[in-house]
């Protein structure tokens, strides 16, 4: 892997996780659903994500990030004269919910092709509906392995997984923060914490670092001052959270309140705008995390969709809306690809998708059918995401 490349200014942003426990997929009806579309009138095209909940966040930002993506291409005309409807339904963070709506989009909605989820472990809940009634999903930032590794052929994704930023954290956290000693505070009942914790740990005692502690908690846990006082004994230069910025802020603000003035650092499932600085205050000031965006790219073409983006939904967005954009015109190119044909064709399309223009980089699907690109380090500056580093595959 290539040293750390800072370059100007880039800025805010996100990801995503899951649930350890998932629901297996109701059946999906027949084979190749997505292929026996009428040969006239809209194109129908799929979205899960939580719009409910405590990740609402997540899905109600990708959900307007493939919002835009539809309307763009319905203004240039559709594909081929046909213009595209987009169905979405509510995975409420539950993997049960998340099959349920899967289900429903391949048998009664009979979608070309699906965006979603963003946690992993409901994309994993998903992917058996995919295959049975070969449909297309591309999860936007579902970044653990277990998502196109046992996913199936029909999975795909846009973002990178967790062995890549895994590995990438632990790099900055030992050649560019020089940390030696790093305390873990890990979300078991996460397969994203659970899985980007084994290979963050991997990687940094492998460069000569040393993880003296590593602790739990579980999603929904409000103390954790039992668990940050037997880390803070044991001296850590960083504070390694691999969970969701709405445990962050809380664990944030314990930590500080224990003296513990390590620094804090995490990966994408911290990326949730100004959220994050709003939920732990004073005590992210400094934190680190990598993620997939960053908005103030001088570039024409992120200029240009944060404006669209802003004066369609009121507010600029963070990673998951460029996630959930990219997603969709991945799918939508591929589509235009296949001449508005879905099922193995539109699958096979995707998959032939070389450098692709996206929001959050160039994106090749690789054989894997995981997306090949950059990702960035951000910093919290006053409660804002602040570009520190870009690095490449």
């Amino acid at each position: 892997m290539r040293p750390f490349q800072l370059v100007p200014l880039l800025c805010a942003l996100t990801l995503l996780g899951c649930e350890r426990k998932q629901a297996p997929a109701p059946a999906a009806g027949p084979k190749g659903s997505g292929s026996a579309q009428p040969t006239s009138g809209p194109l129908p095209v799929g979205f899960v994500g939580a719009l409910t909940g405590p990740e609402a966040h997540f899905g109600l930002e990708s959900r307007n990030g493939v919002q835009l993506a539809v309307e763009e291409t319905n203004a240039a005309g559709g594909i081929q004269g046909r213009p595209l409807v987009l169905r979405s339904y509510d995975s409420q963070s539950r993997p049960e919910e998340a099959a349920n709506a899967m289900t429903r989009l391949v048998t009664q909605d009979r979608v070309l092709f699906v965006v979603g989820e963003n946690q992993s472990s409901n994309s994993l809940a998903m992917a058996p509906a995919a295959a049975s009634g070969e449909v297309p999903m591309i999860a936007p930032s579902s970044t653990n392995p277990r998502v196109t590794s046992e996913g199936g052929p029909f999975v795909f994704r846009v973002c990178f997984t967790d062995t890549f930023q895994g590995q990438l954290l632990a790099r900055f956290a030992r050649e560019t923060l020089k940390a030696e000693r790093v305390a873990m505070l890990v979300d078991q009942k996460s397969d994203y914490a659970v899985g980007l914790a084994k290979v963050f740990a991997g990687r940094f005692t492998a460069l000569g670092g040393k993880i003296v502690s590593d602790e739990a908690y579980a999603k929904g846990d409000t103390d954790f001052r039992g668990q940050l006082t037997r880390a803070k004994s044991t001296r850590p230069d960083i504070l390694f959270i691999p969970g969701y910025y709405s445990d962050v802020g809380p664990l944030a603000r314990q930590a500080r309140e224990l003296g513990i003035r390590a620094t804090l650092l995490g990966g994408d499932g911290w990326d949730s705008g100004e959220r994050l600085g709003q939920l732990g205050g004073a005590a992210v000031e400094g934190a680190l995390y990598s993620t997939h965006f960053a908005a103030d790219n001088p570039g024409a073409r992120v200029k240009d969709f944060l404006a669209k983006y802003q004066a369609r939904f009121g507010h600029l967005p963070d990673a998951l809306g460029a996630l959930g954009y990219d997603a969709a015109r991945v799918g939508i190119d591929a589509l235009r690809r296949s001449g508005a044909v879905g099922g193995p064709t539109l699958r096979e399309q995707i998959a032939r998708t070389r450098d692709f223009d996206g929001i959050t980089g160039r994106i090749t699907i690789g054989p894997d059918r995981d997306a090949v690109k950059p990702a960035v380090i951000v910093k919290l500056v006053k409660g804002q995401p602040t570009f520190a580093a870009e690095v490449s595959p």
